[in-house]
């Protein structure tokens, strides 16, 4: 997530936009958040600091600049998100639905672990709760910043945005850590209790062994 400079990184182009176009217009604060996601992405080029973060949030400034030119409203800049978020609430609810959550899917690709956890029910059950906890997320966020757009308070979208961003999100991650755990906890024991299952018996007397230090009898 970027930590404490990915929360500013995130934050300063809608800043620098809501205040540029407070003061001198919808054209400059467009440019003036344009400029300041540039900038971000120059700075974290020099820094040397990973640039996919920078350059997926150019991106979305960009977007977002582009429909406020197009419709001629400030508010316009907030649109992409809130149908984005949307969008992400509706994928995240179907993936439960149909038994694949995407808070297990996902973090099973970026960890390489495998998809052993859909075959244990708790552990599919956890990653559910951690799925909706993503969505409802994304559904605040429509439902309150769609209101605001509606409303047409161009301020406070800006303060929700910020407010329901990553501080927001990273309450949900809470629940997604929680479940990943359980899941991983689960099928560590699962995995020894086969393990043990499968053990033969000269394993057995050898672990046995190992443990007292004596050739122990079938009866011990």
């Amino acid at each position: 997530m970027g930590g404490v400079s990915g929360l500013f990184y995130s934050s300063l182009p809608v800043i620098v936009f809501v205040i540029a176009n407070a003061l001198f217009g919808l054209q400059v604060g467009i440019w003036s958040a344009v400029g300041s996601a540039v900038l971000i992405t120059v700075v974290r080029l020099v820094r040397k600091e990973p640039l996919q973060p920078a350059i997926s949030g150019f991106f979305g400034i960009a977007i977002a600049a582009f429909i406020a030119y197009r419709t001629g409203s400030a508010r316009g800049f907030f649109l992409f998100g809130i149908w984005a978020s949307l969008v992400y609430c509706s994928a995240l609810v179907i993936s439960v639905l149909v038994r694949w959550p995407l808070a297990g899917v996902v973090w099973s690709f970026l960890n390489g672990s495998g998809m052993a956890w859909r075959k244990d029910k708790p552990s599919r059950l956890g990653y559910d709760l951690a799925t909706l906890a993503l969505a409802g997320v994304f559904a605040a966020r429509f439902i309150v910043q769609r209101w605001l757009y509606e409303e047409d308070y161009t301020g406070w979208l800006a303060f929700a945005k910020i407010a329901m961003g990553y501080p927001l999100y990273g309450l949900a991650l809470l629940v997604v850590v929680w479940a990943v755990r359980r899941s991983d906890k689960r099928l560590a024991e699962l995995a020894e209790a086969q393990r043990s299952d499968e053990l033969s018996d000269a394993e057995i007397e050898a672990q046995l062994r190992v443990k007292y230090g004596t050739p122990p009898t079938r009866e011990a």
